[in-house]
């Protein structure tokens, strides 16, 4: 059964009657630019055909009930309770994989004329983005539910406002420290294209990919080590980075150059440098991916994203064992480039792979895992894909 149909079989359980409509949003992967989002850089993902499904019907009382495969009991609140949830200091007030819609039905709902109008909702979700892969099945959940109540409240916000609502309920609602790439690749996404996104200015350009005609595979490799952005590692490596800009004397990571890192090396001590050290060459590698796929085509950028894992597994030191098998394998068996993808941690690698290698490259993979002791990795190809619509 897909997604889109458990997402309604979802609803008619907990209704007894058909959604009013059904809205999906898409997963991402992210060619390139990790950790540049929250420190106002750059970043390159694109959203992929892995997606989730809400189901959603209007309903009289102005409280909002979720459902989701990932849990046996609805959650409901008041529209009017939300302000008083969120955003919450001292831990959640609702199970958090319920957090992602109820954040985005608070952040939505301040946007509103006058919420206390507003209709209430039930809302089935469903979804085949793979769960803590760093393919961000979160802004799939936001997004799928942004979209569903920007038609159903009447709200007429763009894509642009409905990222920045998603960002809202991970940081404020879910307490997850993140930027707002996720949410703006979901809502961007084109097809056969990544997005270039300033992640100060929120300006965004199509770039064309080039996969398809170059007869490359994007090859996710996904560990089934799950992470969460919610817990320290990632709390710590932004906190890193902030203490680094400040150092500097500048607002965000992103205003310092490459030419700036020897000074910065004088003033810090070994670790913030190398946090700092990361983002400010990831940056870079952004721009220089940017101009390979113009100039070039894609079969320029592996080298771009080699570098970029060897900057996440030394500098910021958010690779695991798996993470770098999966890359190191998958380069060993002919991939062009490869690198892990997402917050770190755990989560998937991704590989730049000649059509006619994907089954070789997947089938080292397994193998290597076998001989380390990892339990089986999962492998799929992704390609660059639309972001929410209305299916039903």
């Amino acid at each position: 059964m897909t997604a889109q149909n458990t997402a309604v079989d979802l609803l008619r359980t907990l209704t007894g009657a058909d959604p009013e409509g059904v809205w999906s949003a898409p997963g991402r992967v992210n060619l390139i630019g990790e950790h540049t989002d929250y420190n106002e850089g750059f970043v390159l993902p694109f959203a992929i055909p892995h997606r989730t499904y809400a189901a959603v019907s209007r309903r009289r009382d102005g409280r909002i009930r979720v459902a989701s495969t990932f849990a046996e009991t609805p959650v409901e609140a008041g529209i009017g309770e939300l302000a008083a949830l969120f955003p919450s200091h001292d831990g959640l007030r609702v199970p958090e994989w319920s957090a992602y819609p109820l954040g985005v039905a608070w952040a939505l709902s301040a946007a509103a004329n006058d919420a206390s109008a507003l209709p209430g909702l039930d809302i089935a979700i469903a979804s085949d983005v793979p769960i803590g892969a760093g393919l961000s099945s979160s802004a799939a959940i936001e997004g799928a539910t942004g979209a569903a109540l920007n038609a159903l409240w009447g709200l007429g916000l763009d894509a642009v406002a409905l990222a920045q609502a998603g960002r809202k309920a991970e940081n404020e609602a879910v307490g997850a420290p993140t930027g707002i790439m996720d949410q703006m690749s979901s809502m961007l996404g084109r097809a056969d294209a990544a997005t270039f996104l300033d992640c100060r200015t929120l300006r965004a350009e199509s770039i064309p990919t080039g996969f398809a005609p170059a007869g490359l595979e994007v090859l996710v490799i996904d560990t089934r080590v799950e992470h969460a952005h919610a817990t320290g590692g990632y709390r710590d490596r932004r906190a890193a980075c902030e203490r680094g800009a400040a150092i500097m004397g500048v607002p965000a990571l992103r205003d310092l150059h490459p030419s700036d890192l020897p000074r910065a090396a004088e003033l810090m001590d070994d670790a913030t440098f190398r946090r700092v050290r990361h983002v400010v060459t990831e940056d870079q590698r952004v721009l220089d991916t940017v101009v390979a796929l113009r100039e070039h085509g894609p079969r320029a950028i592996g080298d771009l994203l080699i570098a970029s894992h060897a900057s996440m597994r030394d500098d910021f030191e958010i690779s695991v064992p798996e993470l770098d098998a999966a890359v190191d394998t998958a380069l060993a068996a002919g991939a062009v480039g490869a690198r892990m993808t997402g917050g770190g941690f755990g989560g998937a690698a991704i590989a730049l792979v000649d059509r006619e290698r994907v089954g070789a490259v997947s089938e080292a993979v397994g193998r290597a895992f076998a001989d380390a002791g990892f339990a089986a990795p999962h492998t799929f190809t992704v390609t660059p894909a639309a972001g929410p619509r209305r299916d039903a």
